[in-house]
């Protein structure tokens, strides 16, 4: 594929979503879906417009059907494109059900699983496994490829829905880590997750302008939920395709460019555990949290967690370039890297740091 080729879902994607993101503002304001700050949240900004994810999945979803009309695809990868659409549509279901009229965690949670379902159905699972020292690859029984791929959409979703907590935070991580899997992708040479991650990378930016600080619209869970599923099933493409096809050490490379929402979630579930309440509890110990109160505005937060996604994104390539036992050094290497990180930052997550609250959401 030619590299003008994958400019046109990015081009379209980009136009589709600024021309449409004020038409989704106005609408969002006519029927309700305003955010209403509470004593957990940053913004304090009453009848913010919500649902600004509908003009990110509109741009993306446009951005791939004029690809695939005007170039085309082979079979199994319009199948595959036809899972993503029809698996994101169940998310952007939910999330504007939650931006309207808040949905509660545990049935959010079953959209998700049924969003997973249809990744799982249209060809998004893991079946194979290889170890990365020897080479010896294994076949996984479905029942637990489809398990360990549930687990990941369901986490990804929730982990960009956590960071979701100041403006322009999960649209700008989100359009980093969305151009750095498509990056891996296209060393995989999987088409199908060079032009997702693209057609997700145009669309965010083409909303980035309206919501980054101070905001004129928040994306909303519609937004933070299809962003997660999104990016969830580009990395599961990094990692089913050529690249090394299956080895464990290739399935950390997503881990890596996703490391920043999934170290926020990691850590809020074990400060909630620790405290012994329930993992949906909100509270005020995020990263973005305590970058807030270090540096004083939304703006230098956001920055700051921009450019430590983009250093984790650069490792996640770099990582691409590694194998066996120099890849397990590094890996060690950033992680008590990331731990000292995460002690400067004073990142709590004991006993008392998690407060009881509303069920936990995007909080910008």
């Amino acid at each position: 594929m030619e590299f003008w080729q994958v400019l046109v879902p990015f081009v379209v994607a980009t136009a589709v979503s600024a021309v449409s993101t004020p038409l989704v503002s106005i609408v969002a304001r006519q029927i309700g879906a305003i955010d209403r700050p509470n004593e957990r949240k940053v913004s304090r900004r009453d009848g913010m417009p919500l649902m600004g994810g509908v003009a990110v999945a509109l741009g993306a979803c446009v951005g791939l059907a004029v690809f695939v009309i005007t170039l085309g695809l082979d079979g199994e990868s319009i199948r595959k494109v036809e899972g993503f659409l029809m698996g994101g549509s169940v998310l952007i279901v939910v999330g504007a059900l939650d931006d309207r009229w808040t949905v509660a965690a545990w049935p959010k949670l079953i959209f998700q699983l049924v969003g997973a379902g249809v990744a799982i159905h249209f060809g998004f699972v893991i079946l194979q496994f290889r170890e990365p020292f020897t080479g010896a690859s294994f076949d996984l029984p479905f029942w637990f490829g489809a398990l360990v791929t549930t687990a990941w959409v369901v986490g990804v979703c929730n982990a960009m829905n956590l960071i979701d907590g100041l403006d322009g935070l999960s649209a700008g991580v989100g359009a980093i880590i969305a151009l750095t899997l498509t990056v891996i992708c296209a060393q995989a040479d999987q088409l199908v997750g060079v032009l997702i991650g693209v057609a997700l990378f145009g669309a965010l930016l083409g909303f980035l302008p309206f919501n980054f600080p101070p905001a004129r619209i928040f994306l909303g869970d519609t937004g933070a939920l299809f962003i997660g599923y999104t990016l969830s099933l580009v990395a599961l493409d990094s990692y089913i395709g050529g690249y090394r096809k299956a080895a464990l050490m290739t399935f950390l490379v997503p881990l890596l460019a996703l490391a920043v929402p999934l170290l926020d979630t990691v850590l809020s579930i074990i400060r909630r555990v620790r405290a012994r309440q329930p993992i949906f509890n909100a509270d005020r110990k995020h990263l973005h949290h305590r970058l807030l109160e270090t540096e004083g505005s939304d703006r230098k937060a956001v920055l700051s967690l921009y450019f430590l996604t983009a250093c984790f994104c650069v490792i996640a390539v770099s990582f691409t370039k590694l194998q066996g036992y120099a890849a397990l050094v590094f890996l060690v290497a950033v992680i008590v890297l990331t731990l000292r990180l995460l002690r400067n930052m004073g990142v709590h997550y004991g006993p008392g740091s998690a407060t009881t609250s509303a069920p936990e959401g995007g909080d910008e």
